[in-house]
């Protein structure tokens, strides 16, 4: 019986000579979309979160998708087998002849040595990669957080013990694959310090390996969501911006500002403008090496809403003795 394989390019939807990055990006762009924490309870979403990191498993590593590109052009998704001339890498007829093979990727495990117990050859190597996105709000970076991860797991059926035959017939349990897939969710503890665009390492949580091979890493890519209150600024600073009353800029003030561990007292020197920034050091985000990052609090002069009847005729009062013209330009020294 000929070996039936599914079109991993078309999985990931890029063309056969796509680069590195072009595949990456659109394993990131579909892994985002299909993923089962977005799409909870969708079967249907959970299986294309499968397939996109089953492609992406093979098209990732340089020796598996050029094990996969010499097959020559009549791979395509649904064409019947046929090897390559000359080739001599594989007992292709034991490959073929060896057991009995389903429709969902059979070339995957007959070509990268998946579960399968049948005759033919085997090796080992290493999984595959995975990279999944985390997002984090500031003060979770600030403190550390933990995060649920999900990822895709390919395990040797138990039905069957791989081998993709029981009693004789396909396996119905793993359709005749010899495997069967199952999605792992795990706890991953970031630490804190965590940078916007920085990549958390987690060793041994990605892709099953093949023959034995140990399993590769996962490497969670780190995005920090937009704050209420908080601007972020050149990695570990943050901004904020403060109203203050025209009294208190004109006359200094002792005023409470909001920081991620929490409100601390701030002075407000004499004659501030609006606009002005001042720095708390020390106040912005924990970095990842250590030490702090600075706050930047940025004043914004308010007047009163609805002012009373005396805060007006104070204001008609300072308005008739002043000789302050904020729109005419500033007179510097001779």
């Amino acid at each position: 019986m000929a070996i039936r394989f599914k079109d991993y390019y078309e999985t990931l939807g890029v063309s056969r000579n796509a680069t590195d990055e072009e595949i990456k990006q659109a394993y990131r762009r579909l892994a985002r979309k299909y993923h089962p924490d977005v799409n909870p309870g969708d079967k249907s979403a959970e299986e294309r979160f499968k397939e996109i990191n089953e492609a992406y498993e093979v098209l990732s590593d340089p020796e598996k998708r050029k094990r996969y590109d010499a097959l020559g052009a009549d791979w395509k998704a649904g064409a019947e087998f046929t090897p390559p001339s000359g080739a001599t890498a594989f007992d292709w007829t034991e490959l073929a002849g060896g057991g009995r093979f389903g429709d969902f990727s059979d070339f995957f495990h007959a070509l990268f040595g998946g579960p399968r117990g049948g005759a033919g050859f085997r090796f080992t190597s290493r999984g595959a990669d995975v990279e999944s996105e985390v997002r984090l709000t500031l003060e979770e970076a600030h403190r550390g957080a933990t995060r649920t991860v999900t990822v895709p797991l390919e395990e040797e059926c138990a039905a069957c013990g791989g081998t993709g035959v029981q009693e004789k017939s396909g396996c119905r349990a793993c359709g005749g694959r010899g495997a069967t897939m199952r999605v792992e969710r795990f706890t991953v503890n970031i630490p804190a310090g965590a940078q916007d665009g920085s990549v958390m390492r987690v060793p041994g949580r990605g892709g099953p390996g093949f023959g034995g091979g140990p399993r590769g890493d996962l490497y969670l890519h780190i995005r920090l969501l937009p704050h209420e209150i908080f601007e972020l600024r050149d990695g570990a600073d943050v901004l904020v911006e403060i109203p203050v009353a025209p009294w208190e800029a004109l006359l200094g003030a002792q005023i409470e500002v909001p920081t991620l561990d929490g409100p601390v007292a701030m002075r407000i020197p004499p004659n501030s403008q609006g606009g002005q920034v001042l720095r708390l050091r020390g106040k912005g985000l924990a970095r990842s090496g250590g030490g702090r990052g600075d706050q930047y609090v940025r004043l914004k002069i308010v007047v009163p809403p609805k002012p009373s009847e005396q805060e007006r005729e104070l204001f008609e009062r300072l308005a008739a003795v002043s000789n302050f013209r904020p729109r005419e330009p500033a007179r510097g020294g001779a």
